[in-house]
């Protein structure tokens, strides 16, 4: 063991390495910290869940989000999926894109005064040790709900022929590669100006059927179409509905590529309808998306084009036609290429009083949690969590979520060295000591796993990349602390532990670095 100069003469807290080993247990070591994707979505479309109205100030708008990091942050979830693309807007600043009017109440308009909402939501979050996803919808261009005037800079007063009207919104039509080639475009500039952790795309693809008399209403899509015939050059064409499949199949497939061109670690996570079709598995029924939406999202999995699915189970455990266990266990059949299974949950639907009791949604992370091959959720919405809905919040934290996690590893995306053994110092004093810890090597480090042993036991808390040091009070009776680093690909490095008990002069400092 290597002393340093500062502790030559004062003596050393014993220091060493372990690799994590499993269970949450006594004992010499410390146990393997939980594994498990927490995750809420911020929706901004309508103002569902940030900000709580339009044209609100730049502070207002910031106490807001900060209060919603915060709530997640309380109840031990370890990522928030921010809705920053809600029909052809930004909820940040684009050169691409108008500001949005959810933001500021007038599309195209900044906020006043003036910052980056997405700039701020990044750093905030991982200053709470919180990932941030950012959620786009690729198609739709205009919501039903906006009220104020189309800027001038919108797609559809720059690029009209881009733009299909169906249902009382706007959409890019999915067959047209300018509109294609947009939303990429869109997307690659968030992922290379913004230090996110993921990009993600809901379940809107072609847009939901409505009803025309006894049918239903047609996209119009007949100039892509036609654009199509007339480039088989004499080949044999795909059937409308496959071929509208195929648009969306390889727009998944070249935004995948794309995400990982620009940033490599960034994942990619779709969240889709929740049933791939009725009768898969065979007591299923409901709607089909595969036919109505052209969403294959079985194939994109099966693929490996996603780094994580979380297809939306938003269904009891025990009703008769869906069944959240029963479609949970099904898609996770469908996990070829050994790729993230992170459900989606209703937690919305829990009310006070007519809706789903809190333990329909406590049940369900159970059920997760005791799965043998998905591992998270992502809750509808964060509104839900941070208002404790029915008691939704506080039954999580005193259940399911009582203890933190790490969010699961992702080796497929691995590159450079996993983070190296970091250096750890002890100083005591009356009343306490201070725990401090240092990187060590060329990997980055998105969060600390530090775990006290006290009275037999281990406690794990996960922080922030940013927090080096912990303050330990006397009475606690914390006998040694163990320290390692985790990347933003979830993988944690070796362990270094420093005993903190060893009898030492009052304000003496002990530190020193284990050999690797």
């Amino acid at each position: 063991m290597q002393q340093s100069r500062r502790t030559s003469c004062l003596g050393l807290a014993a220091l060493y390495f372990v690799m994590g080993i499993g269970g949450r247990a006594s004992g010499q070591a410390p146990p393997a910290p939980l594994r498990e994707f927490r995750a809420a979505w911020i929706a901004t479309v309508a103002n569902i869940d940030w900000p709580s109205a339009p044209g609100l100030s730049a502070q207002e708008q910031q106490k807001e989000l900060v209060a919603l990091l915060d709530k997640a942050a309380e109840l031990n979830l370890n990522a928030i999926v921010l809705q920053v693309r809600p029909a052809c807007d930004a909820m940040y600043a684009s050169k691409l894109e108008p500001w949005s009017e959810f933001l500021t109440g007038a599309m195209g308009r900044p906020p006043t005064p003036r910052y980056d909402p997405l700039e701020f939501a990044v750093r905030e979050a991982h200053a709470r040790g919180l990932q941030l996803h950012a959620w786009f919808n690729p198609y739709r261009a205009l919501h039903s709900s906006s009220k104020g005037p189309v800027s001038d800079d919108h797609v559809s007063r720059k690029h009209p022929g881009m733009v299909r009207e169906y249902g009382g919104q706007m959409w890019l039509d999915p067959g047209d590669n300018a509109a294609i080639d947009h939303s990429l475009r869109v997307i690659r500039d968030v992922v290379k100006r913004y230090d996110i952790d993921g990009v993600h795309l809901d379940d809107y693809f072609y847009p939901y059927p409505v009803d025309e008399g006894s049918a239903k209403k047609p996209f119009p899509d007949d100039a892509s179409w036609a654009t199509y015939l007339d480039s088989l050059d004499g080949q044999k064409p795909l059937s409308r509905d496959d071929w509208r499949r195929d648009n969306v199949n390889r727009f998944i497939h070249r935004l995948s590529e794309e995400v990982k061109a620009e940033k490599p670690w960034v994942q990619f996570g779709v969240s889709p309808f929740g049933i791939w079709r009725p009768g898969y598995p065979e007591t299923i029924r409901g709607f089909d998306p595969y036919e109505a939406l052209y969403a294959d999202a079985k194939l994109w999995f099966q693929e490996g084009w996603v780094d994580y699915l979380t297809p939306q189970l938003y269904w009891m455990i025990d009703p008769p036609a869906q069944s959240y266990p029963v479609l949970m266990n099904w898609w996770i059949e469908q996990n070829e290429m050994g790729r993230h299974l992170w459900p989606g949950l209703y937690t919305s639907k829990v009310r006070d009083s007519g809706g789903w009791p809190a333990a329909e949604i406590v049940n369900q992370v159970k059920l997760t949690q005791q799965s043998a091959g998905a591992q998270g959720n992502v809750h509808f919405s964060m509104k839900a969590l941070a208002g404790d809905r029915g008691g939704v919040a506080t039954a999580l934290k005193q259940g399911p979520y009582a203890q933190p996690a790490l969010v699961p590893a992702s080796p497929w995306l691995a590159e450079g060295p996993a983070p190296a053994l970091p250096s750890v110092a002890v100083k005591r004093g009356r009343g306490g000591a201070a725990v401090s810890w240092r990187p060590a090597g060329r990997g980055g480090v998105a969060a600390w796993v530090v775990q006290t042993h006290s009275r037999g036991v281990w406690e794990t808390q996960v922080l922030p990349a940013d927090q080096k040091e912990l303050k330990i009070d006397s009475a606690v009776g914390v006998q040694r602390v163990a320290v390692s680093a985790v990347d933003r690909l979830g993988r944690q490095g070796p362990t270094a532990i420093a005993e903190v008990t060893s009898a030492a002069p009052a304000g003496a400092d002990r530190a020193g670095r284990a050999r690797e």
